[in-house]
């Protein structure tokens, strides 16, 4: 299954005015980076966001998220976004600024 077009393209309307941010082709899917470190991105049709542990285990009890597991190993603060939790702009902004918030912790590569 390719990975959801329109949400990438909502991504990419997203970071387009931000300074750092690149569009990337990975897993199957696309990526965003932010100083080079991924940020989030698309995975057939649900939302990747990176993040602290802590962060992703509060929202792994939220409807809609679950972990981010494409290998059989779910990656630790990792999560995918289904598209129902990501429908309007309101969800979608929440979802990225968590993981802006975390990647802007790391050093740029």
């Amino acid at each position: 299954m390719a990975y959801d077009e329109k949400l990438a393209d909502r991504l990419s309307a997203l970071v387009k005015s931000r300074k750092g941010f690149a569009r990337k082709k990975m897993f199957g899917g696309v990526a965003f980076m932010l100083h080079g470190n991924m940020c989030f991105g698309v995975h057939k049709d649900s939302l990747v966001i990176r993040t602290d542990e802590e962060s992703a285990n509060i929202s792994l009890k939220r409807k809609y998220v679950k972990p981010f597991d494409i290998t059989g190993r779910p990656m630790k603060g990792w999560i995918m976004v289904s598209k129902d939790g990501i429908k309007t702009k309101d969800s979608l902004d929440k979802w990225t600024s968590l993981a802006i918030k975390f990647v802007k912790t790391l050093p740029k590569k």
